[in-house]
């Protein structure tokens, strides 16, 4: 049986980059984690750092980012509100353009936990990490959020990120780990015996995604459940099954 994973995918990184900041925003809770994980990446000798996901609507939490220093430009690995509800009064509070001295920066597709998700790989000082927003969580797995998330092409992004070997992830959420590709490969096994017991499921009855999730997640707090149907409608559309009408309200991140 799979159980619910709430510990790191991964060994957890020692050290961030000298160029790397984590502020973190006031919202924690089951879906946030301890929070959302504003990154500031400034390197020495440059005046302007880039932010990466400012965070929610918070005036305390966006302004002690713009206290770290002059803003060139914002970057956000994906639109939920956790991430970027403050997005323009940060804007606001910087004026942040679009200046990104001293770093190189590749955005990295990685759809699934939503359509618009990327990564950001970035390097400077000869160091490279990569900017994982909530396809990879530093604790825990997350919710492929149905209907806009797709689980094909999370497995997809996260085949791709088993490329990274040895690169930390700074995630959205948690604590950095030391190797994405780790990370990325603890997924899809876990991803890939989630469905088989949703297979399981399936064969021995279950006609709605309620009825699979009351079986596949039995060993969960039921708190959580709303956050797994998300991720076994996006189960049962990989596996062309219908999973009937939702009953989930709006969640995003850790899901079993």
């Amino acid at each position: 049986m799979v159980g619910h994973v709430t510990a790191p995918a991964a060994a957890l990184a020692d050290r961030l980059p000298d160029w790397v900041t984590l502020v973190r925003a006031p919202n924690p809770g089951p879906m946030t984690l301890d929070g959302t994980n504003t990154w500031v990446l400034r390197v020495p000798g440059y005046e302007r750092s880039v932010v990466i996901d400012p965070g929610p609507l918070d005036e305390g939490h966006l302004r002690a980012v713009a206290a770290t220093g002059p803003v060139g430009a914002v970057l956000a690995t994906h639109g939920h509100p956790d991430h970027v509800e403050g997005l323009e009064r940060f804007v606001e509070l910087t004026g942040a353009s679009d200046d990104t001295s001293g770093l190189a920066i590749i955005s990295v597709p990685a759809p699934g936990h939503t359509a618009d998700s990327v990564c950001f790989l970035v390097e400077a000082d000869g160091e490279r990490v990569i900017f994982t927003g909530d396809t990879i969580l530093g604790r825990g797995t997350t919710v492929v959020a149905w209907p806009d998330g797709n689980l094909g092409d999370y497995l997809t992004s996260l085949q791709a990120l088993t490329g990274y070997e040895g690169v930390p992830a700074l995630p959205g959420h948690g604590p950095a780990l030391a190797d994405c590709a780790a990370a990325a490969r603890f997924y899809l096994a876990h991803r890939r015996a989630r469905l088989d017991q949703v297979r399981q499921a399936i064969s021995e009855g279950a006609q709605s995604a309620q009825e699979v999730v009351a079986k596949v997640y039995a060993d969960v707090d039921p708190s959580l459940w709303p956050a797994a149907e998300w991720s076994v409608r996006a189960q049962l559309a990989y596996l062309g099954h219908d999973g009937g009408e939702s009953t989930s309200g709006s969640v995003w991140l850790d899901s079993p």
